[in-house]
């Protein structure tokens, strides 16, 4: 995941009550920050910053320093703070619940809360799990460090109460953070739940969401993600709403016609959410881009941005007339016209998902030339494409266009068009 930039839906609470879930499925409600108070060259830095910590995150670039009930679904609220850069949502921890705000992350697997005994190294104001507090804690000594691509947390193993929704483990395994690296997340968050396999789990724990698949508390094996757009409105508050996830099924007041369903690649092994890019559109062109392993993709909703190969990057900013290649510590990324009203489509096997302009335009850097958030993940570093790391990885610039299902079996990500209740492909979310 990249560092927070979370920005909340503007889209009322009322829209998800006014919508019975069928199956009993349970939707939480999510929450996305931005980063509002900022210039474009000093977002600029920040993306610059968000290239290289999803290097890390994916193995492209390495630290120097590292450190049983009914079956039912539901719907879990999400905020969106930072205008896009990140979705959170209430997870609760301990007996009696202690409730805290925890990004969404795809792209890993660990879950982790910061402790009161984090007061040194957490930014101030970060809400901490009082451990003493929860009479159903069982804490032990197996020291631990996770690590992301903007830093790393590190704590103890522990195991408690944890529920999320109307779902609930009694036994979940995770992290009690002592020491974070600065900037891995804001002072208002308390952590980070990853939403990927256990195969990828630091901690050897099974996921949250696993979890309840296993114990066979979901309608469905999936989970899904609607997701709010705000970093083109300059009335946006660092925190507003940010849609919902969908835990055990989907929520069809969401998206229209059906999903189209693509099975992970041939071979590969449940970790990260993998797709293979079969096609990529630049305005309704279609341009050339690397098969095979360089086509292999990582559906990263703790991602902002979108990054790709270098011949993949060069194929698209080539297509659009007037684009420019930056340099210097931005090298990787790409300015275009920003009167260019720009559609970049992906496909991913079956049908082609288009990617609204409002997305795709980080803001104007200066001489009318504008900032395109799909860049280059492999510039600056030394690792070969399909040496077992994700080609692509692709975050919420792309997965605010379309309604997004994680299926656990057979292992398979879906896509669907928004509903109108969505925004529709009129991006007005």
């Amino acid at each position: 995941m990249l560092p927070s930039i979370v920005a909340s839906l503007s889209l009322s609470a009322a829209l998800v009550a006014a919508a019975p879930s069928p199956n009993d499925v349970h939707h939480l409600q999510l929450a996305r920050r931005s980063i509002r108070t900022r210039s474009p060259l000093a977002d600029l830095e920040a993306y610059t910053k968000a290239k290289t910590d999803l290097q890390y995150k994916y193995g492209w670039k390495t630290h120097e320093d590292d450190v049983s009930r009914r079956q039912s679904s539901a719907d879990v609220a999400i905020t969106n703070q930072g205008g896009d850069t990140s979705y959170f949502a209430p997870v609760s921890v301990g007996t009696p619940a202690q409730v805290f705000d925890l990004v969404l992350d795809t792209g890993s697997s660990d879950l982790w809360f910061t402790t009161t005994a984090c007061d040194s190294s957490c930014p101030g104001g970060t809400p901490e799990f009082d451990t003493t507090k929860s009479t159903s804690l069982k804490p032990s000594t197996q020291a631990i460090s996770l690590k992301y691509g903007s830093g790393a947390a590190s704590g103890t193993l522990a195991q408690d109460t944890v529920t999320m929704g109307p779902f609930t483990i009694s036994n979940q395994i995770f992290v009690t953070v002592d020491t974070i690296s600065t900037g891995l997340i804001d002072g208002q968050l308390a952590g980070i739940m990853g939403l990927g396999f256990d195969s990828i789990a630091a901690t050897d724990a099974t996921p949250f969401w696993q979890a309840l698949l296993n114990a066979n508390q979901f309608t469905s094996p999936e989970f899904s993600f609607f997701i709010t757009r705000f970093g083109n409105d300059a009335k946006a508050t660092d925190e507003e709403p940010g849609g919902v996830l969908t835990l055990g099924g989907t929520n069809s007041t969401f998206y229209q016609g059906d999903i189209d369903f693509n099975d992970f690649p041939s071979g590969s092994t449940p970790s990260f959410w993998l797709q293979t890019v079969s096609a990529v559109t630049v305005n309704g062109k279609s341009v050339t881009v690397p098969g095979g392993d360089s086509a292999l993709a990582a559906i990263d909703t703790g991602t902002t941005l979108v990054g790709a190969p270098t011949a993949a990057v060069n194929a698209i900013w080539g297509a659009v007339s007037g684009s420019q290649a930056l340099s210097g510590n931005q090298a990787g990324f790409f300015s275009f016209p920003c009167s260019t009203s720009l559609t970049i489509s992906l496909a991913f096997g079956g049908k082609s998902w288009p990617i609204s302009n409002a997305d795709l335009n980080l803001g104007q850097l200066g001489a009318g030339q504008c900032l395109g958030a799909i860049f280059d993940i492999t510039e600056g570093t030394s690792v070969v494409p399909g040496s077992g790391n994700p080609s692509w990885i692709v975050g919420d610039t792309f997965l605010k266009n379309v309604y997004s299902v994680y299926r656990a079996n057979p292992p398979s990500v879906g896509f669907a068009e928004l509903s109108n209740a969505a925004g529709g492909s009129s991006g007005a979310f």
